[in-house]
């Protein structure tokens, strides 16, 4: 009888060990669902910006072939009023909305087209995701030599304002 006194209550210990290590588990599990969620949803925003951006650059590319702005730049200078917010904001905003909408984002996308060099276009394209701060920029250069288009493309990392 003595015996079975002593072994009476080594039980709860080792059950409330293993409820710990069960809850601390899906916890961790929990968390790791929660990040990799919200780096989903992160790329989701950042690839429709991305694609946003590319629309407008191509329709704004097609736009420069029909009529071409008049060159205004030096021969070194890179353009740089897309770095201006004014050029795409308010009411002194210079950018175009190429499309009406843009599905499932909170803005359309713009672009800005401006002469840079001799024959050269600099096109800039700011497009947007459904969250606040997913915003993606990309540019395209066209240079026109003897009436044949040549193309640089790049992606702008960082927002310039």
């Amino acid at each position: 009888m003595k015996r079975r006194s002593l072994t009476r209550g080594a039980t709860l210990p080792i059950v409330l060990i293993l409820a710990t290590t069960i809850l601390v588990t899906a916890g961790a599990w929990l968390q790791t669902s929660l990040v990799a969620a919200r780096a989903g949803i992160a790329t989701r925003e950042r690839v429709q910006a991305f694609h946003a951006a590319d629309s407008a650059l191509i329709r704004c590319s097609q736009m420069l072939s029909l009529a071409l702005p008049p060159m205004s730049q030096s021969l070194s200078d890179e353009p740089s009023r897309w770095r201006a917010k004014t050029s795409f904001e308010g009411p002194a905003a210079v950018a175009i909305t190429p499309f009406a909408a843009w599905p499932y984002a909170r803005r359309a996308p713009q672009c800005l087209i401006e002469s840079w060099a001799s024959a050269s276009y600099l096109i800039t394209a700011r497009g947007f995701g459904a969250a606040a701060d997913s915003e993606a920029w990309l540019q395209l250069r066209i240079d026109i030599v003897d009436g044949a288009n040549t193309q640089h493309w790049r992606r702008v990392v960082a927002r310039p304002f």
